[in-house]
């Protein structure tokens, strides 16, 4: 059984950072790709950023703010974010995709962005 852990969320004002963690009980380089997804209240989730071999992503709000990157020795993948609105307010979750295993999930970590 694999099990993803994000933490890193918390309470921070408008233009300010933080860094989200997920680590894996298993080696991220066996993932054919990685995600965070975020559902902020009301709404439904949400990809924010996906990575997998060669390629990352973003949706388009988050262009040029957040950064996903993975290290293998640690079996963590991060979301760096920068320059935070309060629009970027969700719960954000961390997502997997194996071949052998399909889609895993974190229990999510919440972001909150004061105005």
């Amino acid at each position: 059984q694999v099990q993803l852990v994000e933490s890193g969320g918390g309470l921070v004002q408008a233009g300010g950072s933080l860094r989200l963690s997920c680590a894996s009980s298993r080696l991220v380089s066996s993932f054919y790709a990685m995600a965070w997804y975020r559902q902020p209240p009301g709404k439904q989730r949400e990809l924010v950023a996906l990575i997998a071999p060669d390629t990352t992503d973003y949706r388009d709000s988050v262009k040029g703010r957040f950064s996903i990157s993975t290290d293998n020795a640690k079996n963590t993948m991060y979301l760096q974010m920068n320059s935070l609105k309060p629009e970027d307010t969700a719960i954000y979750y961390c997502n997997a995709k194996s071949l052998a295993l399909g889609t895993i999930w974190g229990q999510g970590t919440q972001v909150t962005v004061s105005s």
